[in-house]
């Protein structure tokens, strides 16, 4: 028998109030009837701050355990778990489509199946639900490329250990490797996982012990060197409204936007393979977030594509750098009732109207044991130094760092000259931040 929930008192709910929000102060933006109604899929402060300075209605879809904290700051809201797809699923679809909700809007990777289920009853459009599947499935999703003609490195499932042995021999043997050559990595990743959750570089037979059974399946892929960066698009009518270039310093720990001349000058070529990206996965609208890899010889090679906002704060680097916001524009291009010169009033040029340079570093302790957080002197003088998200540590052990792993925190810097911005963030890999 369920314990019946208790309506909190207005003393416990004041404990949850956020004075920053518009909701709270009392000067939220008057939402316009004649526009899209939309839902915000997934937990996200910044996303509901951005909705509320914009003009079209909103309610906010999460976990039952942010209930209270919308119910203290006026904030609409429809509890939903999002553990799994099952039976259910269809009840939260319908339940929006009869309160005249008109979209779904993924704000993270464990919500973009859920978004493609939603918006196929809220728009009756049946493969929507399929194509949300090509962006969670990493195999489906790299078929899916070949299909379209889009270059992509080697790549299979692996459902236990001896998979991965005989894929690394095979990349190997297709390389012409000699005995005594050193083997080229392979990499392995989750199939549904965002970024680098679950990415694992592979360079011998020990890495490949030190995978939890509970990891796989997995994805293998063969190793490309090239140049990494990533890409966020927003995507109207089937066409790009407007395209980012992040450039990364060291995967997995700095990001900047928008990036140095030398990335942009492959501005009309990354274009081109966006254009097709968007042929392929027949997308009309959204945000993506597509990765790719420009090898030595000038060949661009397709990674992945997420169909919603990328982390490491990226919208909120974008904001600082050109002045609008990410999770707006959004909004925006998933609103079926915008206009597309609604759209195109809304977005600046790429790198011309940008104001400055601005980049993130994420924090790994790099000692055994800490008992400090410590910001050197050598980050926070700095003239590009803004501020930082990092916390005391709540216990002495750091963890053990599976994978890529998980950051701490990070630390944001801004300025007008991307070389230096770029040497800036590299420099923090050498400092302690943990002491």
């Amino acid at each position: 028998m369920s314990k019946k929930t208790e309506t909190p008192t207005a003393e416990v709910l004041s404990g949850w109030t956020d004075p920053t929000l518009d909701s709270v102060r009392g000067t939220e933006t008057p939402k316009d009837p004649n526009k899209g109604y939309v839902a915000l899929l997934g937990w996200s402060v910044n996303a509901i701050k951005a909705a509320q300075k914009f003009d079209r209605r909103y309610v906010v879809v999460a976990p039952e355990w942010a209930a209270d904290f919308c119910e203290a700051n006026n904030i609409p809201f429809i509890p939903w778990d999002f553990a799994r797809l099952n039976d259910r699923s269809v009840e939260i679809a319908q339940r929006l489509k009869d309160d005249g909700v008109d979209v779904a809007i993924p704000l993270f990777e464990e919500t973009v199946e859920w978004s493609g289920a939603i918006n196929a009853v809220l728009m009756d459009r049946p493969r929507m639900y399929g194509q949300s599947i090509l962006f969670r499935d990493k195999a489906l999703m790299k078929r899916r490329a070949q299909l379209g003609g889009i270059r992509v490195g080697i790549f299979e499932e692996a459902y236990e250990k001896d998979d991965i042995i005989r894929f690394m021999k095979r990349v190997n043997q297709t390389l012409l490797k000699l005995d005594g050559d050193p083997d080229d990595p392979i990499h392995v990743k989750a199939f549904d996982k965002a970024g680098c959750l679950g990415h694992r570089m592979i360079r011998d037979i020990e890495d490949i012990d030190k995978i939890p059974e509970e990891e796989y399946p997995l994805l293998m892929e063969s190793h490309l060197d090239g140049w990494e960066f990533a890409v966020e698009a927003w995507i109207h009518d089937g066409e790009i409204k407007f395209l980012n270039i992040s450039e990364y310093v060291t995967l997995g720990y700095s990001v900047f936007v928008p990036a140095t001349h030398e990335l942009e000058s492959w501005r009309d070529a990354i274009t081109k393979q966006i254009e097709k990206l968007i042929k392929t996965f027949d997308i009309q609208f959204g945000q993506i977030h597509p990765e790719y890899f420009v090898t030595s010889d000038g060949e661009m090679y397709f990674g992945e594509v997420a169909y919603r906002p990328p982390g490491f704060k990226a919208f909120e680097l974008i904001e600082r750098a050109y002045g609008f916001n990410a999770y707006q524009a959004s909004i925006l291009v998933f609103d079926p009732k915008s206009t597309k010169e609604e759209v195109d009033a809304f977005f600046p040029r790429a790198v011309e109207d940008a104001k400055c340079y601005a980049g993130c570093f994420g924090v790994y302790p790099r000692r055994r044991v800490v008992s400090k957080l410590e910001m050197p002197k050598e980050t926070t003088e700095h003239p590009y130094f803004e501020s930082h998200e990092l916390v005391a540590p709540t216990e002495e052990t750091v963890p053990d760092r599976s994978a890529f792993g998980t950051h701490w925190g990070l630390v944001f810097f801004a300025g007008d000259d991307p070389i230096k911005l770029r040497d800036l963030l590299k420099a923090q890999e050498e400092l302690d931040f943990y002491v």
